[in-house]
Formats: C-alpha cells, sequence, structure tokens
C-alpha cells in the first residue's frame, strides 16, 4: 500500500503539491485526474523517490521512499517525457533494466517487441512518440515490479494500442496483483479501467473517492411527472442537479437505486427509469457540489 500523509512539494514560490493525503490499495488502478500544472507529475516524482517532499511522507508499507533502494525495486516509473540512453536500441534498454530489476522477463519481452511490431535492434530516437510509449510500457510489466507509475501513458496511442495496455494493465493485476497509478488529463481515457479516482486540482487533491461506490450512489433519474407536479416536489430524494426538456426532466439523485425507485413509485410518475452516469457525469455532480466547474478543469 502506498500511503501519502500532508505531502507537499514546492519550487521556489510556486507550490505544485499541497498537503495531499492519499491512500493507493494495492492491486486497485489509482487515476490521479488533473489540467497541465495540477502537481500529477510531480506527485508521481515524489511518490517515485524522484524528488524529496518539503513536507509530509509518503511510505510503501511503510518504508519512505526517498533514497530507498529497496523500495525503489517495487515499482517501475513511465514518465511522461521519455527517456532513454543516448543511441540506445530495445534490446539495450532490456539489458540495463534487467539488472536494475532482478525479476525483469527477458522472454515476455521479445515476446511483446514483437506483438507490437516493434524492432528491438532500431535506435529508440528514430521512434515515433507513441512507438517510445509502448517500449516504456514493455519495459514496465516485464519489470515485475509491483506498482507502475504512468505519467500520461495513453497520450500519443492509437485507439486499438490504448485498449492494448490496458488489457495488459488487467492481465497482470489478475495475475500478480499490479498496482498501477495513472496520471491523466483525460477522464474518458480512465474510466474503464480505474477502481479509485483522485482529481487534483491547483496540488491538493479536491476529491478521492472509489468508483463502484460513486456508481451506486448517484444515477441519472429520467421522469415525466403527473400533470402540474414539479421536480422540486419530489420530496425525499437527495437531488443534485435537474434539467427539464418540456414534460421530461432528468435528474443527478443520490442514494441507492432500490431506494429512489421505492421513492419514485410513491409519486406515482406517468414514466421514469435510472440511467448509470459516467465518470465524466459524476465528477462533474461531485465537484460542482463543491462549487468547483470539473468542465473548465479537466474536460
Amino acid at each position: 500500500m502506498i500511503e501519502a500523509a500532508g505531502v507537499t512539494k514546492r519550487f521556489d514560490d510556486i507550490v505544485a503539491v499541497d498537503h495531499i493525503n492519499a491512500v493507493i490499495r494495492d492491486g486497485s488502478v489509482f487515476g490521479l485526474i488533473g489540467t497541465n500544472g495540477a502537481g500529477k507529475s510531480t506527485f508521481l516524482r515524489l511518490a517515485s523517490g524522484v524528488l524529496r517532499p518539503d513536507e509530509g511522507r509518503i511510505t510503501i508499507d511503510g518504508e519512505a521512499i526517498f533514497e530507498n533502494t529497496k523500495a525503489k525495486a517495487r515499482f517501475f516509473y513511465i514518465s511522461d517525457e521519455q527517456y532513454f540512453f543516448s543511441n540506445a536500441t530495445p534490446r539495450e534498454m532490456m539489458e540495463y533494466y534487467a539488472i536494475v530489476y532482478p525479476k525483469f522477463d527477458r522472454e515476455r519481452f521479445h515476446k511483446l517487441m514483437k506483438n507490437f511490431g516493434l524492432d528491438e535492434r532500431r535506435k529508440i530516437n528514430t521512434f515515433s512518440k507513441g512507438m517510445k510509449k509502448q517500449v516504456s510500457v514493455i519495459c514496465g510489466v516485464c519489470s515485475n515490479t509491483d506498482y507502475l507509475f504512468c505519467d500520461e501513458t495513453f497520450d500519443g496511442l492509437d485507439p486499438v494500442m490504448r485498449q492494448t495496455v490496458k488489457s495488459i494493465f488487467a492481465n497482470d493485476m489478475e495475475e500478480r496483483n499490479l498496482t498501477p497509478i495513472i496520471a491523466s488529463h483525460n477522464l474518458r481515457e480512465l474510466e474503464d479501467i480505474c477502481d479509485h479516482v483522485g482529481l487534483l486540482h491547483k496540488g491538493g487533491i479536491l476529491l478521492s473517492k472509489d468508483l463502484d461506490e460513486m456508481k451506486l450512489n448517484i444515477h441519472k433519474l429520467q421522469c415525466v411527472l403527473k400533470p402540474g407536479m414539479e421536480p422540486e416536489e419530489l420530496k425525499g430524494l437527495e437531488i443534485v442537479k435537474i434539467e427539464k426538456r418540456g414534460s421530461l426532466s432528468t435528474l443527478t439523485v443520490r442514494g441507492s437505486r432500490e431506494e429512489v425507485e421505492e421513492k419514485m413509485a410513491g409519486f406515482e410518475p406517468i414514466f421514469f427509469e435510472l440511467i448509470p452516469l459516467s465518470l465524466e457525469e459524476i465528477f462533474i455532480s461531485e465537484t460542482e457540489v463543491a462549487g468547483y466547474d470539473i468542465k473548465k478543469l479537466i474536460l
């Protein structure tokens, strides 16, 4: 488990990470969402021990990470800006990582490179951005670490390759309990893979919740009420948002599905149904209540 307690990092007068508290459970996918400059990359550099916190503490199973070789051997960091040795080939990077990570799977590396259609002997500096990302992902999963830190890893990958990488992550989670921590500015990229999502804004975590918990307790309710009845009269429902188009009302409501359905049936509407919300809609609802407009932040 990775735990951040009051973690703060400043660069001169800029507070890049501001007293962040977060818990990342093993075997789950933690999505870190935020705009450019929100502090995502800085948080991952703190978590990977590249940077030392100015305040607070970040640990893996209780062990501090900064200047801790044992702790650093448990994760692989895929940065947004890909870095490889000058004029290196993927095979040469494999040899390097095999020294750093004793569990590095060379056989799997060769297999994935072939499956991805990448030449192991070609200079990486001649690869496209997407190809470099693919090499980084292959090196990361083949290192067989407990944690994989991914900074905008899907950026630059085509749709088919994005789904391929997600499938690889899911497979490793099932087979060896891999824990990916994925930073992205795009909610839609993470909706189908994350278990827990934290929204980072101006260096602090604005919202951090399990997706299942959020999805089970907030719903989109479409209904046509009895003539003369307005949505505001639906007493007992915790209504977050109301939209009306003619006789059709679309409400965002909190509560379990069973509770909402039971209460709505009591009002005897002409029609009603509950529709699952997307991750984007859930975050919009949650942050608007907190006084933020997420559409201006990350969409």
